[in-house]
């Protein structure tokens, strides 16, 4: 029973993050969908299209980041369930350009839970190429998760 109750507090978080994620006005941007199957792990599916290209015709590197940088984030805050992380560094490896297309950030938590978590993700376009790589480190704030109008928990 306590296994029961622990896994449906950490879905309602889960489910909360990915409100969270929804209600974020620069979301709004993107045709991208957040899902979170477990903890430290996270998801987004995106699409590539033409709004997002630089001078070049492919997409540009904010995406590479925004993706990368969200899908980590979010798989190392499936770790606190009371606060909301910062990410206070990100390094980028761009492996493989994109012009359009739905593509995949895989976001998986490395390491830390209490201060500071380390995660990782990687971009897989419709091929199931990787077309980028990132690892980022974050920090709790002093921002609680339950503070914020888009984390919704349904009991």
């Amino acid at each position: 029973m306590a296994d029961g109750a622990a896994n449906s507090g950490a879905e309602r978080h889960y489910r909360a993050l990915e409100a969270l994620y929804t209600s974020a006005p620069v979301n709004s941007l993107f045709a991208s969908r957040l899902s979170i199957p477990d903890e430290g792990h996270a998801r987004i599916a995106f699409d590539v299209t033409e709004e997002v290209y630089h001078a070049a015709g492919a997409a540009h590197g904010t995406i590479y980041f925004k993706m990368l940088d969200d899908a980590a984030f979010y798989a190392a805050n499936t770790l606190a369930t009371d606060r909301f992380l910062l990410t206070t560094s990100f390094n980028l490896h761009f492996t493989k350009p994109v012009r359009t297309g739905k593509v995949i950030a895989e976001g998986k938590w490395v390491s830390g839970r209490k201060r500071v978590f380390v995660a990782e993700s990687r971009l897989v376009d419709e091929e199931g190429d990787e077309i980028g790589r990132g690892t980022g480190t974050f920090m709790r704030s002093r921002i609680a998760l339950s503070s914020l109008p888009g984390y919704v928990t349904k009991v």
